[in-house]
């Protein structure tokens, strides 16, 4: 199981990278190995403020659709258009080329609420 040290991570199984006020978001290995195959990445709230936990969009795989969570409160500034395309690329490479979206972060105190690497191996049982 790939869990990368420099990334935090959600009890929704999202992975976020911060620099600076902009966060990176995408869903994490186990994750995707749970969905099994992504046939398509949705999200419409780009150009949107949205709250920690807000539904900023959805993963389909062949069996089941996935609600994605925000991590973090702020505005939805990027969003990975090559998803569109090539879905499958979040089976593939989930920390890499499958990023989904790019926040502004507008409250940075609820990154204190983020899971560490060792917190997020405890919830899966890793």
């Amino acid at each position: 199981m790939n869990i990368p040290t420099n990334l935090k991570y959600t009890k929704d199984h999202e992975w976020v990278s911060i620099e600076g006020d902009i966060a990176t978001i995408g869903i994490t290995d186990f994750a995707q190995k749970e969905l099994g195959d992504i046939v398509y990445v949705e999200v419409e709230t780009l150009d949107q403020t949205l709250k920690q936990d807000d539904v900023f969009g959805t993963v389909e795989a062949v069996k089941t659709v996935s609600d994605l969570f925000l991590p973090l409160s702020g505005e939805i500034i990027e969003f990975n258009e090559q998803l569109e395309v090539t879905p499958e690329v979040v089976n593939e490479d989930p920390y890499g080329k499958a990023w989904m979206i790019k926040v502004k972060i507008s409250d940075a105190s609820e990154i204190e609420n983020l899971l560490s690497s060792d917190d997020y191996k405890n919830l899966i049982g890793a």
